[in-house]
């Protein structure tokens, strides 16, 4: 019974740990822009049908900045013993697993923008020559509330003419399908760097007010840079769209791997083409005002196995400590 208070004590201090409430001392709590790590106890079940491992417990722990919507949650699930496959799934939706060594793995969700409040259940599967180990937690998805941004742009990106439309459909369906045909494989290395030095002045969320009208809500994050600042590739990954879309003007995408797409808009000039294999920290294009802007700057959405989350919560529990460049 002590052990299991202590248990308990521990657990419900990491939780308030993550959610920024105050422990005994303020003191002890970390910077804002520092990734807070949490531990979640899972309890591991094994199915009845298949062998158990010799200890039958599927550990997972988490890394993230809060369980709002719009934030990346790291998870980190290790065994007792070797596995050959790792299967994972929340939000009613799989979920990309890699290898890190022989005991560990790893997953990279996304919350999505529209993901509702309230207990969201996460599930992992290891599986090795027929035996089974499998672990449940619980993701709490607490409210966040968006500012709102009001922008005056060339009427023509707000009411676009009919001659537009086609195109306008057209560019969306592909993007759309873009985000499902992700490599089965992790292209990304390290930690993911900022595209460019410059700060964000437009919040991810923020609802979007175009000449007085409203429109959907930002999905990325605007980095302040002047134009013609080189842009870098946030991390490894292969061009699948390099080219000039009608809302984010000359745009690339890169598709880094198991879901993770970068999306970079704006540009002045853009030096890759689609089916290049790029680097972290590799230029490809310059920042601009092509598109629907009020001047010069980076745009940076980023899309998680289809969740729209903000780039500054990947970079928070996923970024390089030294940023690259080449």
């Amino acid at each position: 019974m002590r052990l299991l208070s202590l248990t308990t004590r521990i657990f419900n201090l990491s939780v308030k740990y993550c959610q920024g409430i105050p422990l005994a001392d303020e003191s002890e709590r970390r910077p804002y822009n520092e990734p807070v790590k949490c531990l979640v106890v899972a309890l591991a079940i094994a199915c009845p049908a298949t062998a158990t491992f010799a200890a039958d417990r599927l550990e997972l722990t988490t890394t993230t900045r809060s369980s709002r919507p719009g934030e990346v949650v790291v998870i980190t699930a290790t065994t007792p013993e070797p596995v050959d496959e790792m299967r994972a799934r929340a939000f009613g939706r799989d979920l990309a697993t890699f290898r890190l060594d022989a005991n560990r793995w790893q997953s990279l969700v996304g919350i999505d923008l529209d993901t509702p409040i309230g207990s969201h259940e996460v599930t992992f599967e290891g599986l090795s020559a027929g035996r089974t180990v499998t672990a449940t937690m619980t993701i709490e998805v607490t409210p966040r509330k968006f500012a709102t941004r009001v922008l005056t742009v060339n009427e023509a990106y707000v009411n676009p003419p009919d001659s537009e439309i086609v195109r306008i459909m057209r560019e969306a369906a592909e993007l759309a399908h873009l985000w499902t045909e992700s490599e089965p494989r992790r292209l990304w290395s390290d930690g993911f760097v900022r595209p460019v030095p410059g700060r964000a002045n437009s919040a991810f969320g923020s609802r979007s007010v175009f000449n007085g009208q409203a429109r959907q809500p930002h999905g990325g994050a605007d980095l302040l840079s002047p134009a013609g600042t080189p842009v870098h590739a946030p991390n490894g990954g292969r061009v699948v769209l390099a080219r000039d879309l009608y809302f984010t003007g000359n745009t690339v995408v890169i598709d880094h791997g198991l879901g993770v797409f970068s999306l970079l808009a704006h540009l002045s000039v853009v030096d890759a083409h689609e089916g290049d294999i790029v680097v972290s920290g590799e230029t490809i294009g310059n920042v601009g005002s092509t598109g629907r802007v009020t001047g010069p700057h980076l745009h940076w959405a980023v899309r998680m196995n289809g969740a729209r989350v903000d780039p500054l919560s990947l970079l928070a529990v996923a970024g390089a400590r030294t940023p690259a460049s080449r």
